[in-house]
């Protein structure tokens, strides 16, 4: 076989070793999330962490304007020659394939976090009942207690360096119950394409290939706490938005700081609301009325944003993101995002002083 073609063969037997590997998340696990990738994310935070800027996002950028101009000043060529380019491409992506799975992607592949931590998959309605009611006269003490006013919103002082120090801390104080959450080396960055983002309808991501984690400057401040818990989350290894979210609900209510707490529990309390609404609508109107009005405020301020920056761009997105979750062992796609009420609502069962 000509040299040319080791790379679409290397493709092909990355697919394959996937296929397998997945049904192994003991094994990815213990030799993969737990030991190597550990090994690589913490040398990728320690030699970019201190750098300002999103050395990741540059390198997007370069490899977007690169390609244009490849595709742009190669056009005729390539209708000319168009196997070869389509093999120059699919060994290209061969590559970007192998370092996104090595340097994070098997994480996708790793055991589950119920299982690690022990609790049940599933509530009932009662169960999500007694959460909501839990969570709206927390929520409403934590607004109060913020603002002196049941009308007034948050409005989060919090800065960049604050928002690092102190999930820091949350981080230290939940790794105090469960070592396999332990943070080290914070590498947070606003990102470079953040008003890109706001239109796509993203918060927050990680570069899984430098293992920086992002915050979209645009959205609304009083969420940034849980955005960056979330990303965290990512970055020590959990693939699963469902599980970086109640990873990022637990490092958030573990702070003593009360706009962390905030954060949190408006998260949890937006997901039950709307897990109510889908099984009785009456009963989500009444909880909506025992919210402080400033809570009430919160929650339109999220309501306009997304409504301002809301295209067919973030559709389109959405149906890409989507498809790329169910591809990567989220059968739920974006809707797996609001799977994290199951681990929340019985993580609260059995550690209802924790909430």
């Amino acid at each position: 076989m000509k040299k040319k073609y080791y790379l679409s063969l290397f493709l092909a037997l990355q697919v394959i070793f996937i296929l397998v590997i997945k049904k192994f998340p003991e094994l990815v696990e213990t030799y993969y999330s737990k030991t190597l990738f550990l090994n690589i994310s913490l040398f990728f935070r320690t030699i970019l962490g201190q750098i300002p800027f999103s050395v990741g996002d540059i390198i997007y950028l370069f490899l977007i304007l690169s390609i244009l101009f490849t595709v742009l000043k190669n056009r005729k060529k390539c209708t000319q020659n168009w196997r070869q380019y389509l093999l120059n491409t699919v060994n290209f992506l061969s590559i970007i394939y192998f370092l996104f799975h090595f340097l994070w992607g098997y994480n996708y592949y790793r055991q589950p976090l119920f299982e690690k931590m022990k609790l049940q998959k599933q509530y009932t309605t009662e169960d999500l009942y007694g959460f909501t009611e839990k969570l709206i006269l927390k929520t409403n003490q934590i607004q109060f207690e913020i603002t002196k006013n049941k009308n007034l919103k948050v409005a989060s002082p919090l800065h960049h360096a604050d928002l690092l120090a102190i999930t820091k801390i949350g981080y230290n104080n939940l790794a105090k119950q469960y070592l396999f959450f332990e943070y080290q080396i914070p590498s947070i960055k606003q990102s470079l394409f953040s008003l890109p983002l706001s239109y796509m309808g993203f918060s927050g991501y990680l570069n899984p290939f430098t293992n920086e984690a992002h915050y979209n400057v645009y959205s609304p401040k009083y969420n940034l706490p849980m955005t960056i818990c979330h990303e965290m989350a990512h970055q020590i290894g959990y693939a699963s938005e469902s599980e970086c979210n109640f990873i990022g609900y637990l490092t958030a209510n573990s702070n003593n700081n009360l706009y962390f707490k905030y954060a949190a529990n408006t998260m949890a309390l937006k997901y039950c609301l709307r897990a109510v609404q889908l099984q009785n609508a009456e009963k989500a109107f009444f909880y909506r009325s025992k919210l402080n009005n400033g809570i009430i405020k919160n929650f339109d301020e999220d309501k306009k944003y997304y409504q301002k920056y809301h295209t067919f761009i973030e559709t389109g997105f959405e149906i890409f993101y989507d498809n790329f979750l169910k591809l990567n062992q989220q059968k739920d796609g974006i809707e797996g995002y609001s799977k994290y009420l199951d681990l929340l609502i019985n993580f609260n069962k059995q550690h209802p002083y924790s909430i």
